[in-house]
């Protein structure tokens, strides 16, 4: 019997089949196997497991709610939808609707924003290394201030993970890429 994990690691790189990650050469699929490994390090929770295998497929892939909650349930499909943004409007409209959206969540949603948004920083962090301030040129929206405010306005949401080492690698990579200064060292 193939597991429900199983099923969306599949699900979700037929979806992302032939797409590459922004400004690279790497597969796309490796960002949601990411966002999976670090959800699976902090919860035995399959569902939400899967969810992270699939957090982009309506958003990116052209799935949509109703295929996910057909192959995978309505839990599952309803923490899809809830990562997903519109992408009929601006960016800035979009992540404020995810900040605007996070402070009224469950655990649940903030959990799979937080992979997500931890494994963005991770690559980001790595091209940051390497190419410093031209990073940014890769992006939509090039404004380096505006990707930190983005970032940087997670981290109240965040404090839940607290005790995990995940929660202090979000905190340094905001430091390294972004040069926040955490106002709990300051």
């Amino acid at each position: 019997m193939i597991t429900m994990v199983r099923k969306a690691a599949e699900f979700a790189s037929r979806a992302h089949e032939g797409v590459m990650r922004k400004g690279s050469q790497i597969p796309y699929i490796s960002h949601p196997m990411e966002v999976a490994m670090i959800i699976a390090m902090m919860t035995d929770d399959q569902e939400l497991i899967a969810a992270a295998y699939l957090h982009d497929v309506i958003e990116d892939a052209g799935v949509t709610y109703e295929e996910l909650e057909q192959e995978f349930g309505t839990r599952v499909a309803e923490l899809v939808r809830n990562e997903s943004e519109d992408k009929s409007k601006s960016w800035l409209e979009r992540k404020q609707a995810t900040i605007d959206r996070l402070a009224s969540a469950e655990r649940e949603d903030r959990l799979l924003v937080f992979g997500d948004k931890l494994s963005n920083l991770r690559s980001t962090a790595k091209d940051y290394l390497v190419v410093k301030d031209e990073i940014w040129q890769k992006f939509r929206v090039k404004d380096k201030k505006l990707q930190a405010w983005y970032y940087e306005s997670m981290v109240d949401f965040f404090t839940e993970f607290r005790e995990c080492p995940f929660y202090q690698e979000y905190l340094g990579l905001l430091t390294l890429v972004f040069g926040w200064e955490n106002p709990e060292t300051v």
